[in-house]
């Protein structure tokens, strides 16, 4: 298939997961002009990591490929070197207006089960899950607590992907690249015809990342208690929901690769404040 141009708004950046079995490197998706899916690959982390090449809801226009290697409908490879930036993302002005337009047309669940059936149907491999309510947050340490020899190969080759950057400048951000030394799961509830169903997914969003160097930065030994208060408390209070995406080579095994959290109530004068 030929390559060509598209506008996509950006909705997930994953953070690098080399060492976990099932989990591919990295993840970046979004959505086109004409509400479709697209998760867009090979994006080395350097364009991911916060206050780089692109945002989340920030529209990029690049030229994409359909992959040839990868059966999943939304997956597309991206021309890295082509990527050209929209100013600033979209506002979170008047309770999430600008956002909004484009949440609400993409394809929707509110059960688990029925996003993993449209796998099995049609491959879909990207959708919004919106829980009827979080359980809790499950904090478990990482296998590892720091990248082996292998992961940091991993990693550079992920870097150098695009030849965007020279092996000496790759090396340095793959040093500079902090491993999170624990993994991350939302325990929630979804409605099935048969009742509530509980479920139980891990949390690779970039922003959860930066959010636990952050609490780290200024809490020490008591990241967790503020951690909690965002990823608990916070964020339940909104009306969070979940983009989820599978993996290509073990496509039953589902992420939450992006959290999604407009306001609750419609607040008139004041614009909604960025959690992270």
């Amino acid at each position: 298939m030929a390559d060509f141009i598209e506008r996509i708004l950006i909705l997930a950046k994953t953070y690098p997961s080399p060492s976990a079995k099932y989990v591919e490197t990295s993840c970046v998706a979004g959505v086109n002009e004409q509400g479709q899916l697209r998760r867009l690959y090979p994006v080395p982390f350097r364009l991911i990591e916060e206050g780089q090449q692109f945002k989340k809801w920030q529209w990029v226009s690049a030229r994409v490929k359909k992959s040839n290697n990868d059966n999943r409908p939304e997956s597309h490879r991206i021309y890295v070197d082509t990527i050209e930036c929209d100013a600033e993302p979209l506002s979170t002005k008047n309770n999430w207006e600008e956002r909004w337009v484009w949440i609400d047309r993409l394809p929707a669940f509110t059960n688990f089960k029925d996003i993993d059936g449209g796998r099995e149907k049609a491959l879909v491999s990207l959708a919004l899950l919106r829980p009827k309510r979080i359980i809790s947050l499950d904090i478990t340490p990482a296998r590892n607590p720091d990248w082996t020899e292998d992961e940091r190969a991993k990693l550079l080759q992920e870097q150098m992907q695009g030849s965007l950057f020279d092996e000496a400048e790759a090396k340095r951000q793959v040093r500079e690249l902090k491993k999170i030394p624990f993994d991350f799961y939302y325990r929630y509830v979804c409605d099935t015809p048969d009742g509530e169903v509980e479920e139980r997914h891990k949390i690779v969003d970039w922003e959860v990342g930066a959010l636990y160097w952050n609490c780290k930065r200024s809490h020490g030994k008591g990241w967790e208690a503020p951690f909690r208060a965002k990823l608990e408390g916070n964020l339940t209070g909104k009306n969070l929901m979940f983009l989820m995406g599978n993996q290509h080579r073990f496509q039953d095994q589902w992420l939450i690769i992006s959290l999604i959290y407009p306001p609750m109530q419609k607040p008139i004068q004041n614009p909604q404040v960025p959690l992270f």
